[in-house]
């Protein structure tokens, strides 16, 4: 396989409750990935609105939006003018009224690919997810565009190894996880470092599958969270070849060569060396 270079870039930014100047804020930071060479740009979880699954009981509909929508438009307009993929993560209400944590992948042409709901729903002190989204319900995508082929994973999808090796398996070359998570202010980490976890699993996931990982995060304080940023994306190797800051609006790109999956993949063996036969416990347990 002859190299193939393809730029992504994260998008990660401070939120205000206010919807309609979080979406213009963000096309910007979008249109300044574009026009500095990112072929692929994928945005934070819920670009749009504050985290508000750290209430237990907010309302729903002051947050969400349809797909098609606003979002949507928007982002459509801009992806067809610069020949561009967005992934951009939502808030989304559908046709029958559920609620669902949601990607909408936007191609070049400004036409939408599969949404993907996210799948893994957690329900914890300040992170009460499942008194909002419902469990995806339309499994993982595998999204093929001009640039490579990819999937999307919803922050705590990241947790999850199993569904990285699923998407690997399916064809994935790159897996963008958008992501809100952070410290709870003025609770001490007594298990350990909660951000080097974060980082570590996903790191994990691009080794034991040899491809990229384009993680993106937010930044800033929203009322008792404080969101770490430091977005990153790494090779499959493991190895974390760019970072953005802990506490900046940022747009962090890197051009990277697709051919090296195979490669890596090659010199570890880790997917030709599999015993599927002695899997078979892992099936609904």
């Amino acid at each position: 396989m002859k190299n193939k270079f393809v730029t992504v870039a994260a998008v990660q930014n401070g939120v205000s409750a206010n919807l309609e100047s979080n979406l213009i804020k963000t096309t910007k930071l979008v249109e300044q990935a574009a026009k500095n060479g990112a072929k692929i740009i994928c945005l934070q979880e819920l670009f749009r609105t504050l985290y508000f699954p750290q209430y237990k009981n907010a309302k729903k509909d002051n947050f969400s939006e349809t797909i098609p929508g606003e979002s949507t438009k928007a982002f459509s307009i801009i992806a067809k003018k610069y020949k561009v993929v967005i992934i951009v993560p939502i808030f989304e209400k559908d046709n029958s009224g559920k609620y669902h944590n949601s990607v909408v992948v936007v191609n070049i042409d400004g036409k939408l690919m599969p949404t993907y709901r996210k799948i893994h729903i957690p329900q914890d002190p300040l992170f009460y997810e499942k008194n909002y989204f419902e469990d995806g319900d339309g499994g993982y995508k595998i999204y093929k565009t001009k640039y490579g082929t990819f999937a999307v994973l919803i922050c705590y999808d990241q947790w999850f190894p199993e569904a990285a090796r699923l998407v690997k398996l399916a064809g994935a070359d790159i897996v963008f996880y958008p992501t809100a998570i952070g410290n709870i202010l003025n609770v001490k980490e007594e298990e350990g470092d909660w951000h080097d976890a974060w980082e570590t699993i996903m790191r994990g996931h691009a080794i034991a599958n040899s491809l990229y990982v384009v993680a993106v995060n937010r930044v800033g304080i929203e009322d008792k969270l404080k969101f770490w940023g430091q977005s990153f994306i790494c090779n499959p190797f493991g190895k974390i070849i760019k970072k953005a800051s802990k506490n900046k609006d940022e747009v962090i790109l890197s051009e990277i060569d697709l051919a090296q999956n195979k490669k890596i993949a090659e010199e570890w063996g880790f997917m030709r060396n599999r015993r599927t036969d002695t899997y078979k416990g892992l099936l609904n347990k």
